[in-house]
């Protein structure tokens, strides 16, 4: 533990620093949580060099008008001081308790701070301040005499910075906290700025007032979507506008911001004044609350405002008032007042004269015209205007129909004494969100799934709807037009717009502590929780638990669901849950975690399901339990074939590992699980990440010195070589590999090592020598007591050299037996069920119909391998089957499908790294391009093809490839004709060499034709 004030190192217990006498802070933790809140730091420029002349006590007197101008100005608005800094301060909005305009009112709060200094008269003291809005750890400071409230993390140095750079008597703003204020305050774009600590230039704004719009005109500016539904609404109040000709009615609508009060109010509104009502509308701003009848005074003003624009008699009705009364409306409004006799009265009897003048005003103006007053946002009354609304709210007069909106923590509690009708809003159903979101984006069905996801993670609250849409499209994921709008990339989450973290952090700020530790634990759980796990893991007693489940499902934050299994328990919308996650410091999200996981570990319910356990171990950063859960997780996967779930979870395991101390056995369990780990990743094509993991593996066992592992490691960067390096690399390390493990002894490695150096030959067109090696690992595998690499079962490696086997043979002609030995790797694809060993026996299969001259049924053998490689994620084939695919629709004549097909299968392979299938799909898709008309094309693609062919070593691809230019190069001239002379020659020659019978005859067959002709050999 350090000083604060020192640095120096002081012992917990300690109350003083023995350094330098500083009284010991120590933070409170349970008292953390992290908040979206805005930051304000303000200082004095050149201080020192207006105090430095100066005796302490005069130095002293200089500054503190500056500050305590400062203090209040943070205080006017809502703010908390968080530290004093000398010369300025450090302050923060929307913390302890949540305010969904802590924007604004720093914004606000930082105007009327250089107004305050400024009106000091001391030109000396010229003050700047920087504003961000961002994610901080709150927590309260003790020492021994006090407790200070504080704040931590990197926003506050933003903050910092932004103050550093403004000028004399300027706010400074990052692009986020003037988001959250455009509208409500003014600002000047400045560019963006090189901040100290910062790596990239910053946005920065400069405040250059504030904004006289109303906050309903500020939410309508953004709004950009249409009014829906609310017909249950509608027809309440247009009773209550019935009912109010007979005699004065009062209507509150209440609701959680973002329902829709203020819209609907204002729908409303415009409905009455089409049909000949008077209009007085005004609304409580959080800005003013502080301000004494700031509210009356505006509602004043709309009042006296409607009262001249009266077609009939336009008038001011303050004429009718005694000399009194007109003078406390004079003090309302603030117009000075010469009037001996409102001086002598006291306080309380002006505020009574004040209620009752307003009251005339309001009576005077309903009493011509049918009228509504319509005052919103009722939760933010100033408390002089609060006690004038509840006289007006209860007046007896036929025509005034009184409609407030407030949210439920701001309910006044005079509402039931003037037999208010209050109509409690809820979110739209599900058709309406719908239909608003149909607004927004469009009535295409391509983002239906979109619709569905935003409306369950919205919980249909308008607000909500519109800000997520906003942000989509902000961010470039949705684009084009309001109304047209067009996914653009895969969603894996939809977020929380900053703009309504602070209207969902205030709601949770309404619970107890209690409470909030239930909502923790069910945001740990998931959107989903059981009422027994929530029971077990907060430990709370029975009664005090309950209690808690009802107060939330009151507030409709985490409510009971219908289950035949068990009770339990959902959040009302996602968002709720995740600002509840985010609001946990680190070290409270960990133990909350590391409970649930213990909950889980001792029932044997979740015993058995390692994907949970492995989630909770790795967010209470228990790495060993995260490294056996992620493993086992990672198993399961494969198991059902789910293997980018395997890849993921085997990623955590590996992460989680490394994270613990370094000894021998991590370092054998971190060789072994990326040996285990290499199916998964070779499954699902990631063939560079494939490599990367016997490298990392081979590295790891050189530095322990276990070559067995060793060898394990150079046979799978051999396997991983034949897809992503050159035959002759391949080769290389393949038969060095292949006696490395003979060597050991491990027969295991050995048959995974002749595997691999069979693929190695096959690619570079040593088809006699692939077919022996092939032979050789295929009777280890056949013996009884047959011996696979862990991870690999050893039926698997003897269908994967069956098929190769099988591959071979077709290569060179010897149908009957690839025949056989497709017939057996069926059988066990057969027997095993296994998705990639089918996909396998698929791929084998429809090759051995090519060659066979049977592309039909090659086809539909293709068709259902690619789709089942496709369903499984089993993406090492797809390139490999759409490729014999394509060549299957050549064959038939089906050129433009070809066409298609191999193109798709050049780019797959492009994309996994598959050298050789990018060469084959682009030998036959320039045979397809060619009879489709374009020979130039084709030409081209066979020359590069062939041309990288020869250069990497892949002598078969070479050989077709030249086969392939003797085919499309019309013989129309002599050139052209020695071309096809030489290819043919070259391929008959590539092809004997090999042992590639059927296209050495196809070449010769073709070379014959040439010379009966008439071409002479030369």
């Amino acid at each position: 533990m350090h000083c604060f004030a020192c640095q120096s190192a002081i012992d917990p217990d300690d109350s003083w620093c023995s350094k330098c006498g500083a009284a010991v802070r120590q933070r409170v933790d349970p008292d953390s949580e992290r908040r979206f809140v805005t930051i304000l730091r303000a200082d004095v420029i050149d201080s020192t060099g207006l105090v430095a002349e100066l005796e302490p006590e005069d130095a002293v007197s200089r500054l503190e008008p500056a500050l305590a101008a400062m203090r209040a100005s943070v205080r006017q608005f809502g703010g908390i001081v968080s530290k004093e800094l000398g010369d300025g301060l450090a302050a923060v909005f929307g913390a302890p308790i949540a305010d969904d305009n802590h924007a604004p009112l720093a914004c606000h709060a930082a105007i009327e701070l250089v107004r305050r200094v400024a009106s000091l008269g001391d030109p000396g003291l010229q003050v700047r301040v920087g504003l961000h809005s961002g994610h901080v750890v709150a927590y309260m400071v003790a020492s021994e005499f006090s407790k200070v409230y504080e704040i931590g993390g990197a926003a506050q140095h933003l903050a910092a910075r932004l103050e550093q750079v403004a000028e004399a008597n300027q706010i400074y703003v990052s692009e986020a906290c003037q988001n959250l204020a455009d509208g409500h305050v003014r600002f000047e774009h400045l560019g963006s700025k090189s901040l100290r600590g910062f790596s990239q230039p910053v946005p920065v704004y400069r405040i250059v007032g504030a904004s006289d719009l109303s906050s309903w005109r500020v939410r309508r500016a953004r709004s950009v979507s249409r009014f829906v539904d609310r017909a249950i609404e509608r027809a309440l109040l247009d009773r209550s506008a019935g009912q109010a000709r007979a005699g004065r009615q009062t209507v509150l609508l209440l609701g959680d911001a973002g329902i829709g009060k203020s819209r609907l109010a204002h729908e409303f509104a415009q409905k009455l004044k089409g049909e000949g009502w008077r209009l007085i509308d005004a609304e409580c701003s959080p800005n003013l609350q502080g301000a004494p009848f700031s509210t009356l005074k505006r509602i004043l003003l709309s009042a006296m405002d409607a009262a001249a624009k009266d077609p009939g008699n336009p008038r001011d009705p303050r004429a009718e008032l005694s000399t009194i009364q007109q003078s406390a409306l004079d003090a309302v409004l603030d117009v000075p007042i010469s009037n001996p006799q409102w001086d002598e009265l006291e306080p309380h009897a002006r505020g009574r004269v004040i209620s009752d003048a307003s009251c005339a005003v309001i009576q005077s103006v309903a009493s011509r015209q049918p009228t509504l007053l319509l005052l919103e946002d009722l939760h933010w009354i100033d408390r002089a205007s609060d006690v004038v609304v509840a006289a007006i709210a209860a007046l007896a007069v036929p025509g005034l129909l009184v409609l407030l909106t407030t949210r439920p923590n701001g309910m006044p509690v005079w509402i039931a004494r003037c037999h208010a009708e209050v109509v409690a809003m809820r979110p739209l159903d599900d058709d309406s969100g719908l239909e608003m979101l149909s607004d927004m984006l469009g009535s295409s069905q391509t983002n239906a799934d979109l619709k569905s996801r935003i409306i369950s993670h919205t919980a249909n609250v308008p607000l909500f709807i519109e800000e997520v849409c906003r942000g989509l499209k902000d961010s470039g994921t949705l684009r084009g037009e309001w109304g047209d709008l067009a996914l653009m990339r895969p969603i894996d989450e939809l977020g929380i717009p900053t703009s309504i973290q602070g209207v969902i952090a205030a709601r949770l700020d309404r619970v107890s502590r209690q409470q909030r530790l239930v909502l923790q634990v069910a945001a740990a759980l998931g959107p989903r929780s059981s009422e027994a796990v929530v029971r077990k893991v907060s430990q709370l007693a029975e009664d005090v638990l309950q209690d808690c489940l009802v107060s939330l499902d009151r507030a409709e934050l985490l409510v009971r669901i219908d289950s035949d299994l068990e009770n339990s328990l959902e959040f009302r919308h996602e968002m709720v849950r995740q600002v509840t996650y985010e609001s946990m410091v680190e070290k409270v999200r960990e133990s909350i975690h590391a409970r649930v996981l213990a909950a889980f570990e001792s029932d044997e319910t979740w015993r058995d399901d390692p994907d949970a356990l492995c989630y909770h171990a790795m967010r209470a950063k228990d790495w060993a339990k995260a490294f056996n859960y992620g493993r086992s997780a990672a198993q399961k996967c494969l198991a059902r074939s789910a293997y980018a779930d395997a890849v993921d979870y085997f990623r955590t395991a590996m992460n989680s590992l490394d994270k613990t101390p370094l000894t021998r056995p991590r370092e054998t369990n971190a060789i072994d699980l990326r040996m285990e780990a290499r199916m998964a990743f070779q499954w699902s094509g990631r063939v560079a990440e494939w490599i990367d993991l016997g490298k990392e593996a081979d590295q790891r066992a050189s530095q322990i010195d276990d070559v067995g592992r060793k060898i394990a490691a150079m046979t799978v960067m051999a396997g991983g070589q034949n897809f992503y390096g050159t035959p002759a690399e391949a080769v290389v390390l393949g038969e060095e590999v292949v006696g490395l493990a003979e060597q050991s002894g491990n027969p295991g490695w050995r048959n995974l090592a002749q595997y691999n150096l069979g693929q190695a030959y096959f690619l570079a067109g040593r088809y006699r020598e692939a077919e022996q090696t092939f032979a050789r690992a295929r009777a280890h595998l056949m013996e009884p007591e047959a011996s696979a690499p862990y991870g690999t079962p050893p039926k698997y490696t003897l269908l994967l050299c069956c098929m190769m086997k099988s591959f071979t043979h077709t290569v060179m002609g010897e149908f009957d037996a690839a025949e056989q030995l497709q017939r057996e790797a069926a059988a066990i694809a057969d027997e095993t069920g296994r998705p990639h060993d089918r996909v396998a026996a698929a791929s084998g299969s429809g090759w051995l119909m090519l060659g066979r001259g049977d592309p039909a049924a090659a086809a539909a053998v293709l068709e259902g391998g690619l789709v089942l490689a496709q369903k499984h994620g089993i993406r090492l084939f797809v390139p490999v089957l759409a490729c014999h695919l394509g060549m299957a629709y050549l064959e038939q004549g089906l050129f433009d499908r070809a066409r298609r097909m191999l193109t798709e299968a050049r780019e797959e392979a492009r994309a996994v790294g598959y050298t050789s299938a990018v060469l084959r799909s682009s030998i036959y898709l320039a045979l397809a391009v060619n009879q489709l008309g374009d020979v130039r094309a084709a030409q081209n693609m066979l020359r590069e093809a062939r041309n990288t062919a020869r250069q990497q070593g892949f002598s078969g691809l070479e050989a077709e490839a030249l086969f392939g230019e003797a085919v499309v190069t019309p013989p129309a001239s002599g050139d052209n004709r020695t071309i096809i002379l030489a290819a043919l020659r070259a391929a008959i020659a590539i092809a004997s060499e090999s042992g590639a019978r059927p296209l050495r005859e196809k070449a010769e067959a073709m070379l014959d034709r040439m010379f009966a002709g008439g071409d002479q050999p030369a």
